[in-house]
């Protein structure tokens, strides 16, 4: 069964870095999509960034330039460094994975909060 354990949330002022940790358990990492998602108070969940197994990403625009993706397959973990942090980044983040084979996020992290005061 695969886990994945989310870390290094915070409270910062804008204009500052965090890089947030997830930790996968389980599974083989390499056959997995991982993914960064956040969901605000009053909104919906959203796709911040995602990674595949080979190092390809995707940003959404919101955060295109500030926020970078990557993946340590050795320690099965993958970070989001985030950079410039504005007070619409303030949500809760999740990690998640998915099969390469799906389209469809089947594992979830508790979820850490970044707070981001102007």
């Amino acid at each position: 069964q695969v886990q994945v354990a989310e870390s290094g949330g915070g409270s910062v002022q804008a204009g500052d870095s965090l890089r947030l940790s997830c930790a996968f358990y389980g599974r083989t990492f390499s056959l997995y999509v991982m993914g960064w998602f956040r969901q605000a108070p009053g909104k919906e969940r959203e796709l911040v960034a995602e990674i595949t197994p080979g190092g390809s990403t995707y940003d959404a625009d919101s955060v295109k330039g500030r926020f970078t993706l990557s993946r340590d397959h050795a320690n099965n973990m993958v970070y989001l460094q985030m950079n410039s942090l504005k007070p619409e980044d303030t949500a809760i983040y999740y990690c998640a994975a998915k099969p390469m084979s799906t389209s469809i996020y089947d594992y979830w992290g508790q979820g850490t909060q970044v707070t981001v005061s102007s």
